[in-house]
């Protein structure tokens, strides 16, 4: 009896964990057809993560319509398991796979992802476990910060949703008018890397130039992070 045990990570911006088992699965089954086969689907928090979750631990995929990375309406998703913890991914709602070859780190708003964490409050979510890989975006989660609720303003007083081509026009953030809900509720962030959030080694210089930043634009911003 041969036993196989398929443990992938999702090739992103193409087939999840879970499709790539099965893939493998019918593969395996060409050749020794009586194979006892085993998929453990996995994710890093990028794309994967709400499906690798709910196939663990059990709990409910709902289904979501949300701003995407460009500002249009995109369907999205989010997970909430058992003891009311949601799982949220970036990627559902302002990953690479949304934007295609259109990738404008400076320009892509995070702003979808903040109402997801708002419908898992408005669900009745204790907790979010946030999954941190696979975006397209670069403006340090201002976006979901404004669907939230905060506002941030720029020297002129004016109300604007800040990307990262716009950082370092914040003059101003308030917090008041931010929902309630999110007082008692845990947030957990999932990632699987270890930089700092700006310089050499940061946020733009390593990670924006897969999302379709020059070095000018690296530049640009590395110092709204900053």
């Amino acid at each position: 009896m041969h036993k196989f045990i398929l443990i992938p990570d999702s090739f992103k911006g193409t087939m999840s964990s879970s499709e790539i088992c099965a893939v493998m699965e019918q593969a395996i089954r060409r050749h020794v057809p009586a194979a006892q086969v085993y998929g453990v689907p996995v994710a890093d928090g990028g794309e994967g993560s709400v499906d690798a979750f709910l196939g663990a631990v059990g709990g409910e995929k709902v289904d979501a319509r949300v701003q995407g990375p460009w500002g249009e309406d995109v369907d999205a998703f989010y997970g909430v398991l058992p003891g009311s913890v949601a799982v949220i991914e970036m990627a559902a709602a302002a990953g690479l796979p949304l934007v295609g070859e259109r990738r404008s780190a400076e320009q892509t708003t995070t702003y979808g992802v903040g109402q997801l964490m708002r419908l898992a409050l408005e669900h009745g979510c204790k907790k979010i476990i946030m999954g941190l890989g696979g975006s397209a975006t670069n403006d340090g989660g201002c976006g979901a910060a404004a669907a939230l609720g905060v506002v941030f303003r720029d020297g002129e007083g004016r109300p604007f949703v800040p990307t990262g081509g716009t950082l370092s026009s914040i003059a101003s953030v308030e917090t008041g008018g931010i929902a309630p809900e999110l007082k008692d509720v845990r947030i957990t962030a999932m990632c699987d890397i270890d930089n700092p959030l700006y310089g050499e080694r940061g946020a733009a210089y390593v990670f924006a130039p897969q999302k379709g930043a020059s070095r000018e634009v690296v530049q640009l911003l590395d110092a709204g992070l900053k």
